[in-house]
């Protein structure tokens, strides 16, 4: 029984004590015990990581109205935020390179850029997963427009 015993103890389930009593009196009827499921003690510290590590994710959405603003974008997403960019109100030029300065910060932080509409982007970081895709419905949406 002491190889059960140590690995009982091992899995926490059975503390020291016990192990030197059962020892100490072989005479006695060993008694079947139910383990206590008492929150086990960690002796080297704390390793205990939280499931929800960002309790207040944020999603901000931004419009910018000229390139100046892409920077104040791109601290967002340093700071762990997802983006949704709308560029309705930029000129065509501005926007290129409002989304090329993104694509490089998306880059660098190992995020991703999705397109969700008509000059309408998602930026978000590394920390966050985008599924799917909306060409269909904006397939859609142009044929509803034809047919109108």
């Amino acid at each position: 029984m002491g190889v059960m015993n140590r690995f009982m103890n091992f899995l926490g389930l059975q503390e020291e004590e016990e192990i030197v009593e059962r020892e100490k009196f072989p005479a006695q009827e060993e008694e079947i015990e139910t383990p206590s499921f008492e929150p086990r003690k960690n002796q080297r510290g704390s390793n205990v990581v939280s499931i929800h590590s960002q309790k207040n994710v944020k999603v901000i959405l931004y419009e910018p109205r000229s390139y100046d603003e892409a920077q104040e974008i791109a601290d967002h997403l340093r700071s762990h935020r997802s983006v949704v960019v709308n560029l309705q109100r930029v000129r065509n030029d501005q926007a290129l390179r409002i989304i090329d300065f993104l694509s490089g910060t998306i880059y660098a932080l190992s995020g991703s850029i999705s397109k969700i509409g008509s000059n309408i982007f998602l930026c978000t970081p590394d920390t966050v997963e985008i599924q799917g895709s909306i060409t269909e419905m904006l397939a859609e949406d142009s044929d509803y427009n034809r047919m109108r």
